[in-house]
């Protein structure tokens, strides 16, 4: 009885694992893709990058799946051999990337928990270990009663809803460095000095967010370093937490203030050759409303702007295409998909602040726009920031208490 006891305990503490870590991914299929295709690259097999998002999905939706198996009892053998091959592939996964050591987040619980390499591995030390005395010899796993089936059933087909929800608008729970709330770093500016003195900076990167460091304090193995500024140097130089949203205009010069001071709408197209031609008239419709709103308009884009004039000229009319590549700026994919995880998503800042998020399904219209306009910012930034988080916080309550009491 005692053993019997245990091998589910340590099976529902595996299945509670997988379901967070999948459900974590899950809010977030843009981040996920980014880290299988930082796998890819590490592998040496980045010309499958574009299958990225694809794996990213289907090993989140098997996670989460699986947890749900493993904790409510159904499907047991099914469960236990398939969780005994990811866990497996995981543990050598994340030996690999402790002796390599690469720049890289290893991913197990998407952007909302960051583990080193080595912490990966023990975790999925752990788990196996767990695996082996919930699920060894592999037989006898018992049957559960039928309505855990009808449990299993209902957040099997609850968390394939939240994937989908979570493909066509943003994650409800904002992880990234972008998150709302969050000043520009060219909006935070540095306290004004009075001495001519030059000193080194270093400026590094982690998760998308980018830091400045002195020679005297300089970050863990974890950040990436990026480029070496050299600054007047100030009494109290200091780290900086803001993100940096750096674009350029045609001629390469940085315009990164023009999001930084009133209130700005910045439209982000991350894949400009994977926006339709309905999505490209909404995109400008909206800059349109925007404009007549008060809002200054930026449309920020990855790759080239011959690349970005083409997609823009075969999509729209002459007239709308000229009008909007006038807004249009480059910068880099990583920072944009930060910014906004939806390919032609909108983002309101105020002064710098980032306020609130749009997925390029449900752009404002011009009612909403005006009414944004002349409300609070703060107001405006807490209310759609709370209403995410009471979003997520209900699904997982929800999915959680079925798994635990029912």
């Amino acid at each position: 009885m005692f053993k019997d006891v245990t091998k589910r305990l340590c099976a529902k503490i595996i299945g509670f694992v997988f379901f967070i870590a999948g459900t974590l991914k899950l809010m977030d299929p843009a981040g996920s893709a980014l880290i299988v295709r930082e796998y890819l690259n590490f592998f040496h097999v980045g010309f499958l990058s574009g299958t990225a998002g694809v794996i990213g999905e289907v090993f989140a939706l098997l996670e989460t799946l699986c947890g749900v198996c493993l904790v409510t009892g159904v499907f047991r053998k099914v469960a236990a051999w398939t969780v005994s091959i990811l866990l497996g592939g995981f543990t050598l996964l994340t030996l690999v990337l402790w002796i390599a050591n690469p720049e890289m987040d290893c991913g197990c619980f998407g952007e909302a928990i960051h583990l080193t390499h080595f912490q990966s591995f023990a975790k999925n030390m752990v788990l196996c270990i767990l695996a082996v005395i919930a699920f060894w010899p592999f037989k006898d796993f018992g049957s559960p009663s039928r309505k855990k089936y009808v449990t299993a059933a209902v957040i099997g087909a609850s968390s394939i809803g939240f994937a989908i929800y979570s493909l066509i608008s943003i994650p409800m729970l904002e992880l990234t460095p972008f998150s709302l709330s969050s000043r520009l770093s060219a909006a935070a500016g540095l306290p004004e000095t009075t001495t001519d003195e030059y000193i080194s900076t270093f400026i590094y990167e982690k998760n998308g967010k980018q830091g400045v460091f002195t020679l005297n304090k300089l970050p863990d193995s974890t950040w990436t370093f990026v480029e070496t500024r050299t600054v007047k140097k100030e009494d109290n130089i200091r780290e900086t937490d803001f993100p940096e949203l750096s674009f350029t205009d045609r001629e390469g010069e940085y315009r990164d203030t023009l999001a930084a001071a009133g209130n700005v709408i910045v439209f982000s197209v991350t894949r400009p050759d994977r926006i339709r031609e309905r999505r490209w008239r909404s995109v400008a419709e909206a800059a349109g409303k925007a404009s007549e709103a008060g809002f200054d308009v930026l449309v920020l884009m990855s790759g080239s702007f011959d690349g970005m004039e083409a997609a823009m000229r075969k999509n729209l009319p002459a007239e709308v295409a000229g009008a909007l590549l006038e807004q249009c700026y480059m910068a880099d994919y990583r920072t944009l998909i930060s910014l906004n995880r939806s390919n032609g998503g909108a983002v309101y800042f105020n002064d710098g602040n980032i306020i609130q998020k749009w997925a390029a399904t449900s752009l404002p219209d011009g009612k909403e726009l005006n009414g944004i306009i002349r409300r609070n910012s703060t107001e405006v930034m807490l209310k759609a920031d709370s209403r995410g988080r009471l979003a997520f916080q209900t699904y997982m309550l929800y999915t959680l208490s079925l798994l635990l009491l029912i």
